[in-house]
């Protein structure tokens, strides 16, 4: 496959090659921040129920200022979103977003030919 980098929206092109004009767009950047095991845990934790950062602590086992950076990551992303609640805030996963990057896999699996003519 030939990847053209595309440095304006962070995308990475991937051509089809059943298709040499039919082209798939992946977010490139978002799949590096749920790529990462804790982030991925985060999204798999909030996509049962709302969590506060002191419930996401004592699932994930590691620190609150690990916890609030990856949560970071992910509200840039944005992949979470997040409500105060006097001391507390809780996060929820935002699933548009999620939706949209599977729908660009798919795209992405549809377009792959099963064998390479020679």
């Amino acid at each position: 496959m030939s990847r053209t980098p595309d440095v304006t929206s962070r995308r990475t092109t991937v051509r089809a090659r059943t298709t040499p004009w039919r082209r798939v767009q992946l977010d490139d950047a978002l799949l590096r921040v749920v790529a990462d095991p804790v982030r991925a845990r985060i999204l798999e934790l909030l996509a049962a129920e709302e969590l506060c950062t002191c419930h996401l602590v004592d699932e994930l086992g590691i620190t609150q200022s690990g916890v609030s950076n990856h949560l970071r990551v992910l509200r840039e992303a944005g992949l979470v979103e997040a409500e105060p609640c006097g001391r507390f805030t809780y996060y929820r996963l935002r699933s548009d977003v999620l939706r949209r990057l599977g729908a660009q896999l798919a795209r992405l699996a549809e377009s792959a030919p099963v064998r390479r003519p020679c």
